[in-house]
């Protein structure tokens, strides 16, 4: 698996190169996305491990009826649950992406303890998104329906900078995230043109993982769809990436019980 390094903590700088090497960090912007990039590192469909049966989608609306009363909640409870599981010090540290946007009108800070080591973590992270692995969340809601996976899918581990990350079926630069830069198994940043989302794996004592999500948000208030992007935010994004941490949670632990001697 190929790693990208920054030359300093988060510093955002052009450049690229192997795995295990120093170097700068490629940002998107140095990047030029072609159609055919969405083609590769996806499932097809039908594809067993996100197969939609009838007992996978009433799991889905049995979830989405259970997070509902999260959903009308979260605007009263902002200034909360944006700091959900999270200490006051991973709130106020720096992340990746932080300086892409500085003027996120959202930015969300939510941590987990998994009690896996962060190798075991990152393989479901490299393999999130629409025909891919899925958000593992309410896929009723952001998967199209397709039930995340519940196991590593090898041929959705070759992460790369460049590479799409798509929300919905025909995705375009506003409708995917793209894979900005990362260090294996240390930290992960995606980034769209008004969002950017980064993810940090810290190592505990015991062979555990504390795992960091930052969200930067820009409102662009010029744009047609932005109420479309406060609604995601302000309503729907607590309930999902709460369940986003948990369901990663609970698929590591398993996987790390299963596969124990």
């Amino acid at each position: 698996m190929k790693a990208v390094r920054m030359s300093t903590p988060w510093q955002q700088t052009r450049g690229h190169g192997a795995a295990g090497s120093r170097t700068d960090a490629v940002t998107s912007t140095a990047l030029r996305r072609e159609p055919e990039d969405l083609l590769e590192g996806i499932l097809p469909p039908g594809h067993p491990a996100t197969a939609i049966t009838p007992a996978a989608l009433a799991r889905q609306i049995g979830l989405v009826l259970v997070d509902l009363p999260l959903f009308l909640i979260a605007p009263l409870r902002r200034r909360r649950h944006r700091t959900w599981g999270a200490i006051q010090e991973e709130v106020a540290a720096a992340m990746p992406g932080d300086a892409l946007f500085p003027r996120a009108q959202y930015r969300s800070t939510r941590a987990i303890t998994i009690s896996v080591p962060p190798e075991e973590v990152w393989p479901w992270l490299v393999q999130v998104g629409y025909r891919r692995g899925g958000w593992y969340a309410d896929d009723l809601l952001d998967n199209f329906a397709r039930p995340s996976a519940r196991d590593i899918i090898p041929q959705l581990q070759d992460l790369h900078v460049g590479q799409w990350l798509a929300w919905v079926p025909w995705p375009s630069e506003r409708s995917a995230f793209v894979v900005d830069s990362f260090v294996a198994p240390e930290w992960l940043l995606w980034r769209s043109p008004n969002r950017s989302w980064a993810w940090r794996l810290v190592p505990l004592d015991g062979g555990r993982t504390r795992l960091i999500s930052r969200l930067n948000t820009v409102y662009e208030w010029s744009r047609p769809l932005v109420l479309g992007t406060v609604l995601l935010m302000e309503v729907g994004d607590f309930a999902m990436m709460r369940r986003m941490l948990r369901g990663i949670r609970k698929r590591a632990e398993t996987r790390h019980r299963r596969l124990s001697p």
